[in-house]
């Protein structure tokens, strides 16, 4: 279940991943792992390239029906997984498609890094209020973890208090705005200065829905939309 990816094998980073957003699975059952997207769902870089291929979609689906079927099995074997010597003092992602979707999901990844110690567990998360109540009152020391903008809570977020991420256009527009690039390293997200910036990615249909916008002032101007009824009043 734990894989790398051609962007993080370079840095000796492991990956564990979930279909992205929303969808059905083989047997007609239907999934959103997302469910705090905003914005980002619709320039999602996991719907895409890769990630669309028939065989990477039907085992990040397997990972995701191990979990659905029986957590507590899917937990063990994360655990036995991890057990082997090649993890120890390393980093694993957790999710470069998919978030933590539930209560109980979230809950089950907490208690494997307990039990593992001596590897460092990371994610970037729009699932601001259930970290909130599930993570931040007890946080284990080895998981460490993202705000990233572009979610239906980016207004729960509080950039002088929380460590968040931002999509930006560029690099430049990522120093003009006074953010650290994580450009060098994905693990700067969480090691390094924030808050931390990231540059769009090199989609070109998908840079031209995003436009020049970062994803916290694409997210802000869309709830400001829906926040005004058809009459354009606000609510």
């Amino acid at each position: 279940m734990i894989t790398q990816n051609s962007g993080l094998r370079r840095y000796g980073i492991f990956t564990f991943s979930l279909p992205a957003w929303a969808g059905r699975l083989p047997d007609g059952r239907t999934y959103n792992t997302c469910p705090a997207a905003g914005v980002c769902a619709a320039v999602c870089y996991a719907r895409v390239g890769r990630y669309a291929f028939a065989s990477v979609k039907a085992k990040h689906e397997r990972n995701l029906m191990r979990i659905l079927d029986d957590l507590p099995q899917w937990e063990q074997d994360v655990l036995s997984e991890l057990a082997a010597p090649k993890y120890r003092g390393k980093f694993l992602r957790v999710h470069d498609a998919g978030d933590y979707f539930s209560d109980d999901y979230l809950s089950a990844w907490l208690r494997i890094a307990r039990q593992v110690p001596d590897v460092t567990f990371y994610s970037y998360t729009k699932e601001v209020s259930r970290f909130r109540r599930l993570v931040q009152p007890d946080s284990p020391l080895n998981f460490l973890y993202v705000f990233s903008y572009g979610g239906k809570e980016d207004h729960l977020l509080d950039p002088d208090t929380d460590r968040v991420a931002d999509v930006f256009p560029d690099e430049q527009a990522i120093t003009t705005a006074g953010w650290h690039s994580n450009a060098a390293s994905d693990l700067l997200a969480v090691l390094g200065p924030a808050p931390v910036g990231m540059r769009q990615n090199n989609i070109p249909h998908l840079k031209r829905v995003i436009g020049q916008r970062t994803f916290r002032e694409w997210q802000a101007s869309e709830r400001a939309r829906r926040s005004r009824g058809s009459d354009g009043v606000r609510r």
